[in-house]
């Protein structure tokens, strides 16, 4: 795991080198540059695969030049079909192999996550894998630009401007949707895209498209179970191969259960970490876990976090992540692969993915049953109610937009809605605006052969939800701490096998991650199988209200207008209660970025 960073064009060397040095934290084991006339190309080292000095980058063959931040769990399946030169045992040189002999098409071999720039004489490519684990930014002004986190490209901006369409995207989806970012100026590549820049400008395509997998392929419970526990074996096999040092994240639910059964099952008895809270023993996942390591015969270690430790890492985790992200777990998390770090270990097996593949949020079922009264034939008084009653209530909303004829999943991380939007914020934002950001997205799900809504749950929320939240706190978050996050769930192969099954196997009996549960129903414990979900909870509000940190929300609308006060109040005091506490939050990130950036 790494950074990558380049500039093609004119640059100054110390500005050039100053922005290369805000990414050591990704890759401290070494730092690699080649400078030439409008050429600076650089890459940061975290050492994983082939420590030796040998598989350091920029990697130069002939004239292609590359720098590569992830892994490629098949490389040496792919090693031994390449006609290559290969002097090295790492994964780097498998790429520019696999380069030469497909050309752009390579990408579609490589099994593994990945944000690779290849150079090739005056032709520069930027991939981001598939399912979006590594992150890929970019500028083009006078001259081009890219890098694995934001702060590099900050220094080059002339003047820090807030990105309207990342603000509003932000609100509605916890994060600011591609190719938006919140710096005017600068972009992002989405999933599965890629991008050519050749004298002077770029070009985006897709290189991947989940929706390809082929419709109703699998109809049999017992066929799907049987190739599901198969790839998802064969996945967390994959990612066991390291290096260095190899911990995981141990909650009390089924995902982490299953990576550290089957580690084990492969010889890989992996330490576990689990995290708890001071005087909220609602939130905790100590007693689950330390059940669950019992169960399955593991070592686990506890980390405990109070009000203090929380709030000192606040600043230092929205620091770390760049730009705002609705996401109060950040936190927790960040003092967890801290302690990890402190303990010696590189590399982490984490359990993102499998909620949005085997459908393990019970608001999945909900949105089906209501996604029926589309079909309802008498429904204009509905119609009229809805849209004459208004009501913060999120179900409201729900049927406002079935009623309507409109899109009524939008993501799981669906928080404030454009309505609402509009009465919070002093300017005009009319309904469905939001739905623009998801569009490209829509568009992709309504020309493919998937008709069964479900696969759209799944689809957006692993684009955006996973891609764009989830796994950019994952990554930013284990990475200041130098330490590379793996995701077996998030296995391409595992995600087009999970789409390639008749889509009614995984809801009709009414029960969350039901195909999982199957699978694992013989290999773990009744009681971690029956667990009620807990998710990643957090005393952050009680924190937050505590700490009088809340106070910032307010003084940074008193110096830019942005909200319209009555309504502030009105939300603060609702998350007071134990409502709207994460648009309370979302507003506190919001806050800090543009005090910090703006202001």
């Amino acid at each position: 795991m790494c950074a990558i960073f380049g500039i093609i064009g004119e640059y100054e060397e110390k500005q050039a080198k100053n922005a290369l040095s805000k990414l050591t934290h990704r890759g401290p084991d070494y730092c690699g540059i080649i400078q030439e006339e409008r050429l600076f190309f650089a890459h940061q080292r975290l050492s994983i695969q082939d420590t030796d000095k040998r598989s350091h980058q920029p990697l130069k063959h002939k004239q292609i030049l590359l720098s590569f931040n992830g892994e490629i769990y098949n490389f040496q399946e792919l090693k031994k079909e390449l006609d290559f030169p290969f002097e090295t045992q790492s994964d780097t040189e498998v790429i520019i192999a696999a380069y030469l002999r497909w050309g752009v098409a390579f990408v579609e071999h490589l099994r593994g996550m990945f944000a690779i720039a290849l150079l090739d004489g005056d032709k520069l490519y930027l991939f981001r894998d598939r399912l979006g684990k590594k992150p890929l930014f970019f500028m083009n002004d006078s001259a081009f630009r890219f890098s694995s986190e934001l702060k590099a490209l900050t220094p080059f901006l002339k003047q820090k401007k807030l990105n309207n369409d990342a603000l509003l995207s932000y609100l509605s989806f916890l994060s600011p949707t591609p190719p938006y970012t919140f710096f005017q100026g600068i972009s992002k590549l989405g999933a599965g895209e890629y991008l050519c820049f050749t004298q002077g400008n770029y070009t985006l395509k897709r290189h991947y498209n989940l929706l390809d997998a082929e419709v109703n392929l699998i109809s049999s419970e017992e066929e799907a179970l049987k190739q599901l526990e198969q790839t998802l074996q064969e996945s967390i096999e994959l990612r066991l191969n390291a290096d260095v040092p190899i911990a995981s994240l141990l909650s009390g639910g089924i995902d982490s259960a299953t990576i550290n059964y089957y580690a084990k099952k492969m010889g890989k008895q992996l330490p576990s970490y689990t995290l708890g809270y001071k005087e909220f023993a609602k939130y905790d996942e100590r007693v689950n876990a330390t059940e669950s390591a019992s169960l399955l015969g593991i070592q686990n270690t506890q980390v405990e976090i109070d009000q203090n430790s929380f709030i000192e890492a606040t600043h230092k985790v929205f620091d770390t992540i760049d730009e705002p992200l609705n996401d109060p777990a950040a936190i927790p998390l960040y003092l967890l692969f801290e302690q990890i770090k402190k303990d010696g270990y590189k590399v982490v097996m984490s359990g993102e993915g499998s909620d949005e593949l085997f459908l393990g949020y019970r608001q999945y079922f909900e949105y089906l049953d209501i996604e029926q009264a589309k079909n309802l034939s008498h429904k204009n008084w509905l119609k009229k109610y809805f849209r004459s009653n208004f009501s913060m209530n999120r179900e409201w909303e729900w049927y406002k937009r079935v009623f309507d004829d409109t899109l009524l999943f939008r993501t799981s991380g669906d928080k404030f809605t454009d309505l609402q939007k509009n009465l919070l914020m002093k300017r005009n934002v009319r309904d469905n605006e939001s739905l623009k950001y998801l569009q490209p997205y829509r568009e992709l799900f309504e020309h493919s052969s998937h008709s069964d809504e479900s696969i759209w749950y799944s689809f957006i929320d692993l684009h955006l939800f996973q891609a764009e939240h989830f796994l950019t706190k994952l990554d930013r978050v284990s990475m200041a701490h130098s330490i590379e996050s793996r995701t077996p769930f998030l296995d391409h192969k595992l995600a087009s096998l999970v789409f390639s099954i008749d889509p009614k196997l995984r809801y009709r009996d009414g029960v969350t991650k039901s195909l999982l549960k199957k699978i694992m129903s013989d290999k773990i414990d009744t009681k971690i199988l029956q667990r009620k979900k807990k998710g990643f909870s957090n005393p952050y509000m009680e924190y937050l209200i505590a700490s009088n940190e809340i106070a910032l929300i307010k003084e940074v609308n008193k110096e830019t207008g942005m909200f319209q006060e009555d309504e502030l109040d009105n939300y603060i005091n609702k998350a007071a209660s134990g409502s709207f506490k994460q648009h309370i939050w979302g507003l506190y990130v919001l806050s800090y970025w543009i005090k910090k950036e703006l202001l």
